[in-house]
C-alpha cells in the first residue's frame, strides 16, 4: 500500500469524489488516485524513495498541498487530509441570520460508567446571529426548549428532566447570549457569552468553524458553522450522580457540547 490517505471536510465528512496528485522534485505527475465513497485513497503503484509533493483537490474545495516522503518500504502514509470548502474564509455578509433548527443539531455527550459516552440532542430550539461590519462586535443569541432532550430512552429522559438535572418545569428554558469573539484561525473563533442553564449564568465559551456560505434551493443564502463547549455540570448546580464499584461514578462530571449549524440570512426563514 504505497499510498494511503483519507480525505475529509472540516466537520469530519468523506470527500468522496477528491483527485490525489504526487509529483517528484522535477514536478513531473507519478500518480494519481481518486478516493472512495468513504474518501479514503488507496494505491498500489510503486514509489520511489524519495520526497513527493502531493497535490489533493475537489471541486468545490480548496486544494491542499504538502510534502511526502517516502522511505524505504515504499509507503506514503499521508493520514488524514481536511479540505477548506472554497472560499471558506470569506465571512458571511454582514446583517441578520437565523438559525435553521431544520437543518442545525444542538447534542451533548456525557461519559458513562467511566468507559463509554451517552449522547443526547435538543430538538427544539432557535436562535439569531447578527453579523456586523466589525466581525467582533457580532452576536449570537440562541434558546433551547429543555424539555427538548433526548437521547433515545424515555425513563432517562424523563430522570434528565427532572430536579436532579435539568429541572424542566422550574427552568424551561436554556439560553446562550455571546458578548464577543476572539480569532484563533483564519475559519476559528472563540465566542465568548453567557449561558443561563437552571437559573445559573456563568461564562462559557464555543470553539467555532466556520464551514462557508451558499445558496440554497429555497432561494436563500445560508452559513455554516461547527462548534464545541465543555460544560461542568457542578457549575450549574447537577451534582446529582452515582457510584458505582471500583469508585467510578456513572455519570461524568464534564459534559460536551456539540453543535453544527445552519443560519440563513434574513429575519426569517425561507419556505420550502
Amino acid at each position: 500500500m504505497p499510498l494511503h490517505a483519507h480525505v475529509r471536510t472540516r466537520d469530519g465528512w468523506p470527500v468522496q469524489h477528491a483527485v490525489v496528485t504526487v509529483t517528484d522534485m522535477t514536478g513531473a505527475q507519478v500518480l494519481r488516485a481518486d478516493a472512495d465513497p468513504d474518501g479514503a485513497v488507496v494505491s498500489q503503484a510503486p514509489l520511489a524513495p524519495g520526497p513527493y509533493t502531493v497535490v489533493v483537490t475537489a471541486l468545490g474545495y480548496a486544494p491542499a498541498a504538502r510534502t511526502a516522503l517516502v522511505a524505504g518500504p515504499g509507503r506514503a502514509e499521508l493520514g488524514t487530509v481536511v479540505l477548506a470548502r472554497a472560499g471558506g474564509v470569506e465571512l458571511p455578509p454582514p446583517g441578520a441570520w437565523t438559525l435553521d433548527p431544520a437543518h442545525s443539531s444542538v447534542g451533548a455527550v456525557a461519559q458513562h460508567l467511566g468507559i463509554s459516552s451517552v449522547h443526547g440532542r435538543f430538538t427544539d430550539f432557535g436562535g439569531r446571529v447578527e453579523i456586523a461590519p466589525d466581525l467582533a462586535a457580532s452576536r449570537v443569541d440562541a434558546v433551547i426548549s429543555a424539555a427538548s432532550i433526548d437521547t433515545g430512552n424515555g425513563l432517562r429522559d424523563k430522570h434528565l428532566k427532572s430536579p436532579d438535572f435539568l429541572d424542566v418545569e422550574t427552568y424551561p428554558e436554556i439560553t446562550y447570549r455571546s458578548h464577543g469573539l476572539t480569532p484563533a484561525g483564519p475559519d476559528r473563533w472563540t465566542v465568548h457569552g453567557s449561558l443561563t442553564l437552571r437559573g445559573i449564568v456563568r461564562e462559557v465559551d464555543l470553539s467555532l468553524t466556520y464551514l462557508g456560505t451558499g445558496p440554497d434551493p429555497w432561494g436563500g443564502t445560508r452559513a455554516a458553522f461547527h462548534a464545541t463547549a465543555e460544560l461542568r455540570r457542578e457549575d450549574f448546580a447537577m451534582n446529582y450522580n452515582q457510584v458505582v464499584q471500583a469508585g467510578i461514578a456513572a455519570i461524568g462530571t464534564t459534559v460536551r457540547v456539540e453543535l453544527d449549524i445552519q443560519a440563513v440570512r434574513g429575519e426569517q426563514l425561507p419556505q420550502a
